[in-house]
This record gives C-alpha cells, structure tokens and sequence, in this order.
C-alpha cells in the first residue's frame, strides 16, 4: 500500500510489512535550504548594516535548522500494527503503543481566511503535533488510516 512518492495523501517509504510512513516533502526541504542561502548571501551583502547583518544571519540560521531536521529525520510519522513511532526533539524517536494513544484528532482552524490543519496524537503525558507539510499529505486522511491501523490492531490482540 506504501506509495514511494507520497503524493495523493499516501503514505511514502517502504517500512516492514504493514508499516506506514510519513516523510517531510523534499522540495520544501530544498527550499529552506536555498532561502537559508540567500539570506546568508543578503547578510554579507549589508555589510554596512549591522541590523540587515544580524537580520539576515539569525533568518539563515534558522531555516538551516529547519532544513537539517528535514534531512536527519525525514519521516515524520510511522505507524505499525504495535504502535506509531514520532519525531521527538531535533532529530529522535520515540514510539508510543497503541494502548497509551487516547486520542488521534484532526486540528481545524480559520482565521484572517487561512485554513490550518494540524494532526493530534494524544499519548496523555504527551501531545504530538504534525502539519500536512510535515506528513506531505492531508491530516484527515492521515488520522483516517491510522484509526484504521489502530482498531485493526486491537482486534487482533
């Protein structure tokens, strides 16, 4: 079932049997990296600037942070017939059982006419956040497939 493009709200990768996954879309990855570029190349043009300076490094440095957590950890989301394996921190993992997830919801907001989504998964002590750019594919359907994952777990236990 694994698409290997992730597109169309399909899980992307190949993992063991019956694992789904989710990675970060590589062409954003490769947009934070080429922006992080130009801001670093802007700072070193404003040299008589202090504030363009500082303002173009501390931009730099951030989307080159984001883009090097895209390339250490790409897959965001996995999920198996034991669990779901999250991102944690910069760059760790950490897997949570399907018996201390309590709850998998879909976030909707509107406002000043900008829609977000943002997928919650609810391991009471924690609370994992993932947007759809994160997954590279719609968080309903991603919430979906792993409700699906998760009652066809607890039926075969």
């Amino acid at each position: 079932m694994p698409d290997e493009s992730g597109a169309g709200g399909q899980p992307s990768g190949s993992g063991p049997a019956g694992e789904l996954r989710w990675r970060v879309n590589s062409r954003l990855t490769g947009l934070k990296l080429v922006a992080a570029v130009l801001f670093l190349v802007t700072a070193l043009l404003l040299r008589s600037d202090p504030a363009g300076i500082v303002i173009g490094l501390a931009a730099a440095l951030a989307l080159g942070g984001f883009a090097l957590r895209d390339l250490l950890t790409p897959v965001r989301l996995a999920a198996d017939p034991t669990g779901v394996t999250v991102v944690s921190g910069f760059a760790g993992r950490r897997h949570l059982p399907w018996a201390r997830i309590e709850r998998i919801r879909v976030d909707e907001r509107r406002r000043l006419g900008v829609r977000s989504e943002l997928l919650e998964i609810d391991a009471g002590d924690s609370l994992h956040l993932f947007s759809g750019s994160e997954l590279n594919a719609s968080c309903a359907e991603v919430a979906a497939l792993l409700e699906g994952l998760r009652s066809a777990a607890t039926r075969a236990t």
